[in-house]
């Protein structure tokens, strides 16, 4: 049932013959004109014209309150605001009063055929069909539950999208589509950008090189009940990536271990590479360091500089990931090197010397005489197999963050390369929990019962 107001020229007589009938019966020109079907200035000239005064006494009519269980059942049954008027014989315009007193939102209109139950909807979001839906459902008595059942989506979603659509007539499907469209439109504030405290906290871990995941991870170890101070890795990242902006972007910039927005193929001049007498090959290497379960094996190899004239060894414990920067103040010979080992490894606790695994340069051909040294025994890789030392490849990824390449690395003394491994091994870790590598090899050595399989 459709009612179109219309002008004075171009209605039906029928029309004007119900509004003389319904002023007849004692209805205001409001309402009679609401009745049939026109507008109040069509029936008010149609009045003045047949000499009927304006009937003061509807103004500030109080309805019975019959009238207004009429109107109000009208409407609940889904009835338009003018549609509910002519049913309970009151005028659009009070119909219009009792409506936005009242706060009602008249039932959505239905879109065609909104039938999908047992449809599988892919994971979009909710579309006006389905809020349609949604609201029949609730009208008829279904928990949200089952509705959610019924509309295949997760319980969740139908929560959250009753409390967006929910007026004090109930959920409406047109009042949710509206809150959706609005949050679409509207620009969207930054997380840290609105959370200065936060910001400021994610750039001073970004500041020690941090990567964004460590950030992100690091935060809810260290801050377990402030979701405040809660970000994720992502949202870090789309400061570079996707919302570009100042000091925030340079500094994620710094943060990403390559430095740059999409990887490049990285390689490596294999040079020096050959037959080195008296090696132990790889397979020969304890069982215990493969799972990492033991602490105490290490893997090894060089950072090269410019002109391939400058290097930096490095060395890396597999358990913990807890680094060492070795000095090669001349060149990276053998002699060098051994001498660089013999220095700096006495320093690590013996019961964390357990193995070396290096790949098979001439820069190890004293190995031998390291062993002897210090106590290390030392494997070699199989020619051309960086990931048989997977943990120091990666390391040396970051240290490049340090050192980049084509930089004449002697320029680096013994205590700025130990400050550069202090800040690696400061770093919380996906693998370790968020742990740093210091925190963990101190969990470690303090904890005797980890070295019992080594020696059982």
């Amino acid at each position: 049932m459709g009612f179109r107001k219309r002008g004075s020229n171009d209605v039906p007589e029928c029309a004007r013959e119900v509004f003389f009938e319904e002023l007849r019966s004692g209805s205001s020109q409001s309402a009679a004109a609401t009745a049939a079907g026109v507008s109040h200035q069509t029936g008010s000239k149609w009045a003045r014209a047949a000499g009927i005064p304006a009937d003061l006494r509807h103004r500030g009519t109080r309805y019975p309150a019959a009238v207004h269980e009429t109107f109000w059942a009208a409407m609940r049954s889904g009835a338009s605001t003018i549609e509910a008027a002519v049913i309970a014989g009151v005028s659009e315009n009070t119909g219009v009063v009792w409506v936005q007193k009242a706060g009602y939102v008249p039932r959505t209109p239905a879109p065609g055929v909104i039938e999908i139950d047992g449809a599988r909807r892919p994971r979009a979001p909710l579309t006006f069909t389905e809020r349609c839906r949604l609201e029949e459902l609730l009208e008829a008595g279904y928990l949200p539950a089952p509705a959610a059942e019924r509309l295949d989506r997760h319980r969740s979603t139908i929560d959250r999208e009753i409390a967006k659509g929910m007026t004090v007539s109930g959920y409406r499907a047109r009042v949710g589509q509206d809150s959706a469209d609005r949050n679409r439109r509207r620009p969207k504030p930054r997380r840290l950008e609105s959370h200065p405290v936060l910001l400021a906290e994610v750039v001073a871990r970004l500041e020690k090189r941090h990567s964004p995941e460590q950030v992100a991870y690091r935060l809810r170890l260290d801050y377990p009940d402030d979701p405040e101070m809660w970000v994720s890795h992502e949202t870090i990242y789309q400061a570079l990536y996707v919302q570009p902006r100042g000091e925030l972007a340079r500094l994620v910039k710094t943060a990403l271990r390559t430095g740059r927005v999409q990887r490049k193929p990285q390689g490596r001049t294999a040079t020096g590479h050959g037959k080195i007498r008296d090696m132990v090959h790889i397979s020969e290497r304890p069982a215990e360091a493969e799972d990492r379960a033991i602490p105490g094996h290490w893997e090894g190899d060089l950072i090269i500089g410019a002109g391939q004239q400058s290097a930096i060894g490095t060395l890396v414990e597999r358990t913990t990931g807890f680094v060492v920067l070795l000095h090669l103040p001349e060149d990276r010979t053998a002699a060098t090197l051994a001498e660089a080992m013999s220095i700096k490894i006495p320093e690590i606790p013996e019961i964390l010397r357990r193995s070396l695994t290096w790949d098979q340069g001439s820069e190890m051909a004293l190995h031998t005489k390291i062993t002897e040294a210090t106590g290390l025994p030392i494997f070699f890789c199989d020619p051309h197999s960086p990931w048989q030392r997977g943990t120091n490849e990666n390391t040396n990824g970051l240290l490049r963050q340090y050192f980049p390449k084509g930089t004449d690395l002697s320029f680096y003394g013994p205590g700025w390369l130990d400050q550069v491994a202090a800040e690696l091994n400061a770093r919380p870790r996906k693998r370790l929990s968020w742990r740093t590598p210091a925190e963990e090899l101190d969990r470690l050595l303090s904890d005797p019962s980890t070295f019992v399989a080594a020696t059982a």
